[in-house]
């Protein structure tokens, strides 16, 4: 979830260069900072709780250190604080690391019988100090390394610096997401591209149990089997892209109104899937991407009937798994990087079932693991509340379930509804006043919850989690069926319920629920479609979206939800882009 870069070359001074790559992983998530580089041949390290810039406000830019190691944290062992951040050092031996060693309580036991005393309650400084114990014995940095990835159990991706070799970058990969970038005279390690994207477009993606020995002049790429390989570099194409927040307050609204356009590049995707001829289907994700992958479910049952089954990922790598041959799983992920996910994908490879990535991320580990990949070309999503991506994975799976239709209506009907549709949203983004509106009502509650049915209760459990992972406000998803059965106890005079209502099969039964909740005190937010708008005096406000075709109304009547959410989110002066204990790419399970 956190980031790391690593910078050796001749050109630049190395802090300017981590700074760099940092800034650009602050979308990730993190709660710390720290940078580790050599100054006149001595190790220097900085390190801060809180934003990047705390960080900048301590450290000299104009320094020359031709090798650095940078790590923006997001707590797991241990709670947010300077000791507990990165870089870790034990004499020797700093290294910067993203991922969990499963057995670190493990080692840290065998370390400390072997006289090692520790200072932090971190699995990083645990690896810092194994790893020093056996550069020790070893006398070399690479056996070191390689006697580590026998001793450990978990995910970790590590840039690594020694004492004694102050003109080299070690990298070290398993589970968790690292690349090594490729210049003049000057090279980079990394989590994410977009880190470097600044410097160079190559680069080379580390595979499982790889390690690497980086100078300025050269890289040696090692397999897990400790035998030299030859590394492919690749090209990063998009490396002009802007990511700048071009004038909106925030990156999250900047998203939600490039939607229009997302939609329109992504409906010109072409990919060869027919998913007609599988007897079953099991999406799995997290998150939105699952919530994503209940409406897909929806559409696909409803015009293809083919069963669907939606698995959140953290649970399914743990179930037991009935799997046959005519199965398809497809895996939904924005940074092609959530680990259970991941996880879940590589456990039904080894039955040979066919596995299909929606992705965001060009060369993420999902995108390479699965057998077919569609690319959302949601361009890069900073907020950690996904908004356009979510849209993307939505229209993707509207476009499977209508390459597979036999339904006469939807076929004919399907193109021209698609062309209206960023039409659409652009005329919903400009009445923000309404949501405005609706956020200035809601903004100091306590509790708020959304209802609907069928494919608007996957809805409303975006709009709710929207909600709640920006705003703080404690709000909850239900289905308008089961109100009865427990939850209309939690209403009370005033409590505001967003009610969905634009599934034309059950419209007739939800408006009876919102009129129990009414009759109850319930402060009533009715959001519906203008073919399915009934009116009455079970709401107090309304959003009245246009008609379009029942398979793309998910993706006009989110909008609202998302907007909605970040206007309430702003009146509480909430760190839109960043809420707190978040992070964009959930990479440790």
């Amino acid at each position: 979830m956190c980031g790391l870069v690593g910078y050796i070359g001749k050109k630049k001074r190395a802090i300017p260069v981590l700074f760099t790559g940092l800034e650009h992983l602050e979308y990730r998530g993190y709660d710390s900072a720290g940078i580790a580089y050599f100054e006149n041949n001595e190790l220097v390290i900085k390190k801060e709780v809180g934003r990047i810039k705390c960080l900048k406000s301590v450290v000299d830019l104009n320094i020359c250190a031709n090798l650095g190691i940078g790590h923006t944290r997001w707590a797991t062992h241990g709670k947010p604080s300077k000791i507990n951040s990165h870089p870790h050092n034990y004499k020797s031996i700093t290294i910067v690391h993203n991922g969990i060693i499963e057995n670190y309580l493990e080692l840290k036991n065998y370390l400390v019988k072997k006289n090692y005393r520790f200072k932090t309650d971190t699995d990083t400084e645990v690896a810092a100090v194994l790893l020093y114990d056996l550069y020790k014995s070893t006398k070399n940095i690479l056996k070191a390394i390689h006697k580590f990835e026998e001793k450990v159990i978990g995910s970790y991706a590590i840039g690594l610096i020694c004492n004694n070799e102050p003109d080299t970058l070690y990298a070290i990969k398993k589970n968790s997401p690292l690349i090594i970038g490729i210049g003049d005279d000057e090279n980079f390690i990394a989590s994410d591209i977009l880190a470097i994207s600044s410097y160079t477009s190559r680069y080379i993606v580390l595979n499982d149990g790889d390690y690497a020995k980086i100078t300025a002049d050269e890289v040696i790429l090692y397999d897990n089997t400790d035998n030299i390989i030859e590394p492919e570099i690749k090209e990063f194409t998009d490396k002009n892209e802007i990511i700048g927040k071009n004038g909106y307050e925030h990156y999250m609204l900047k998203e939600i109104h490039e939607q229009p356009m997302i939609i329109k590049k992504t409906a010109d995707i072409k990919f060869n899937l027919d998913i007609s001829k599988y007897k079953r289907i099991i999406i799995v994700a997290c998150g939105s991407a699952m919530h994503a992958g209940f409406i897909g479910k929806y559409l696909i049952e409803k015009y293809d009937n083919i069963p669907v089954d939606v698995e959140m990922a953290s649970e399914f790598r743990y179930k037991k798994l009935f799997l046959d041959k005519d199965m398809l799983v497809i895996a939904i992920s924005q940074s092609g990087e959530t680990a259970d996910t991941l996880e879940a994908i590589k456990i039904v490879k080894k039955e040979h079932i066919k596995t299909v990535g929606i992705v965001n991320v060009k060369e993420s580990s999902i995108a390479r693991e699965v057998d077919k990949v569609i690319y959302t070309e949601a361009g890069r999503e900073i907020a950690v509340a996904t908004t356009k991506a979510y849209s993307a994975q939505v229209l993707v799976l509207s476009m499977l379930a209508y390459k597979a239709c036999k339904d006469e209506i939807l076929l004919n009907d399907f193109m021209d509804n698609l062309r209206k549709l960023p039409i659409l949203i652009d005329n919903i983004l400009d009445n923000e006043s309404d949501y405005k509106e609706i956020a200035n009502i809601i903004y100091n509650e306590r509790d708020i919850f959304f209802i609907g049915r069928s494919i608007d209760y996957a809805l409303c459990m975006e709009g709710s989690l929207k909600l709640k992972e920006i705003s703080y406000i404690h709000s909850e998803a239900y289905p308008a069926g089961e109100l009865k059965h427990g939850t209309i106890s939690l209403i009370e005079s005033g409590t505001p319920v967003i009610g969905i209502v634009t599934d034309k099969s059950i419209a007739g039964k939800t408006i009876s629920n919102l009129k129990e909740v009414k009759a109850r005190g319930a402060y009533v937010i009715y959001v519906t479609t203008k073919d399915l708008y009934v009116d009455g005096d079970f709401y107090d406000k309304k959003i009245v979206l246009p008609e379009i075709s029942d398979i793309f109304k998910p993706l006009i009547s989110i909008v609202p939800l998302q907007l909605i959410a970040y206007y309430t989110a702003r009146l509480n002066k909430c760190d839109i882009d960043n809420p707190k204990n978040l992070a964009k790419s959930v990479t440790v399970e």
